[in-house]
C-alpha cells in the first residue's frame, strides 16, 4: 500500500501527490458522467429528415464553391499565359 505512516498514531497519511492524483481522477470521472448525461438528456439532436436536408445543402454549397475556385484557377491561368506571351 502507498502512503506514509505517522509513527505516533499509526495512521496512514497519503502523500500530497497521490491525493492530488485521486482528486484529478475523480474529476475526470465526474466530467465524463456529466458529459454523458448532457449528451443523452439535454442535447436536442436533429431528426433524420433534418440531417438529410442539411447534408444536401452542404453538398450543393461545396460543389458551388469548388466550381468558383475552378473557374478562378482557369481564369488566372489564361491571364498569366497571355501576360507571359506579351513578355516574349
Amino acid at each position: 500500500s502507498s502512503g506514509l505512516q505517522n509513527q505516533e498514531s499509526w495512521v496512514r497519511v497519503l502523500p500530497p501527490v497521490l491525493n492530488n492524483f485521486r482528486q484529478k481522477q475523480m474529476g475526470i470521472v465526474k466530467y465524463s458522467k456529466e458529459s454523458y448525461d448532457e449528451l443523452v438528456n439535454k442535447v436536442s439532436w436533429p431528426s433524420w429528415n433534418e440531417l438529410q436536408n442539411s447534408a444536401i445543402v452542404v453538398s450543393i454549397a461545396s460543389l458551388i464553391i469548388a466550381m468558383v475556385v475552378f473557374l478562378m484557377d482557369i481564369s488566372f491561368e489564361n491571364i498569366l499565359n497571355l501576360f507571359y506571351k506579351l513578355l516574349n
